[in-house]
């Protein structure tokens, strides 16, 4: 990323344009910090809150690009304090599960949460797929902002350095002690696939179809032989594709027929949004999955039973009886209503500081 070589005063004397400008990438900033992309909204709001309060002060010796990054990390470490960690159910220390075992949810944990790919800059998907921001949730705090500033954004130890207030000794001591956990879990931001070849759109279609028909055979041919399954806020967590066949027939609700689903995309990474038939015939959301193509077949599939990314998604609240997989997304209904205005829809606004420059 190369830093904006933009006049600060002209940016900064226009906020609506600064925040339009920046508003996506500093999401990715704050989700990847976070794991959630409802605090890491809020966060984004308070970083240019507190950008909008501070302008006066600007003295001019970083980018406004730049001076705007170590506000929101500064932001994101302060909201971390004393807070846990965003996990999946496999990152608990948990073994994974067969199915039949009894399902136990925990919505008292705080779950890590995927983002939109529309919420976020595209070009930085490979260091926001959701097992690299998964990995990051284990590092503590300040390891993770060194991680992210010096491996994502490209930082030099010294720009770190001065942003969080401390030393360029310590900042490279942070980073490689980050660097050997990431090790550990075999996880940097490089390990991703290109986009999608014409084979792994064939596979998605697939895929589609195989739930549209609760065919469990096909399911399981189409996941790899050492598939992972997680579904969120339940803590348990499956291992291999016969594993999780079995799951969806015995567990899933669905039956032919009863389980559509509209693609979207989700941490730079194909997911989908799957609706349930109601007893009146129409479908209603169910849960989110955020799948992981290696190698011609799902390798991992996170499945997010949290009604409110319906809404950060954008997704249709409910379907008609008669929609079937591959019809165009309704525009006649609703979109589904979360606790919050859908990330990228609303700018910051604020009237501009009482005291001049």
């Amino acid at each position: 990323m190369t830093t904006q070589q933009d006049d600060p005063t002209t940016e900064l004397g226009d906020f609506p344009t600064l925040t339009e400008k920046y508003q996506r990438e500093l999401l990715a900033h704050c989700y990847r910090m976070s794991g959630s992309v409802h605090e890491a909204e809020d966060l984004v709001q308070e970083t240019f809150l507190r950008a909008w309060k501070a302008s006066a002060s600007f003295q001019g010796r970083s980018s406004v690009r730049t001076w705007l990054y170590r506000i929101a990390t500064n932001v994101c470490l302060t909201n971390l304090e004393g807070r846990p960690r965003r996990p999946l159910p496999a990152g608990l220390g948990t073994p994974d599960q067969m199915a039949g075992d009894a399902l136990e949810w925990d919505h008292e944990i705080a779950w890590l949460e995927p983002v939109p790919d529309a919420a976020v800059v595209v070009a930085e998907r490979d260091s926001i797929r959701l097992a690299f921001v998964a990995a990051l949730q284990h590092l503590p705090a300040r390891q993770r902002a060194v991680l992210i500033l010096r491996d994502v954004l490209r930082w030099s130890a010294a720009e770190v350095a001065d942003a969080l207030d401390t030393t360029v000794a310590a900042v490279n001591s942070a980073l490689q002690r980050a660097h050997a956990q990431m090790n550990d879990r075999d996880l940097t931001e490089d390990t991703v696939d290109e986009a999608l070849d014409d084979g792994q759109r064939v596979l998605l279609d697939q895929y589609v179809d195989a739930f549209w028909r609760k065919d469990i055979d096909a399911i399981v041919r189409l996941l790899k032989a050492e598939a992972t399954w997680e579904m969120p806020p339940f803590t348990s967590w499956y291992l291999g594709n016969k594993n999780i066949g079995q799951l969806i027939a015995t567990q899933c609700p669905g039956g032919t027929n009863d389980m559509p689903m509209i693609e979207t995309r989700a941490n730079g990474q194909p997911a989908f949004g799957l609706y349930m038939r109601t007893k009146e015939g129409d479908f209603e959301p169910f849960h989110l999955q955020v799948l992981d193509i290696r190698d011609g077949q799902v390798a991992h599939v996170g499945a997010f039973f949290e009604p409110s990314l319906f809404a950060t998604f954008g997704l249709p609240a409910r379907l008609r009886a008669d929609f079937r997989p591959g019809d165009p997304v309704p525009s006649d209904v609703d979109v589904a209503r979360g606790d919050h205005v859908p990330t990228g829809h609303e700018a910051f606004t604020a009237a501009p500081p009482t005291s001049g420059r």
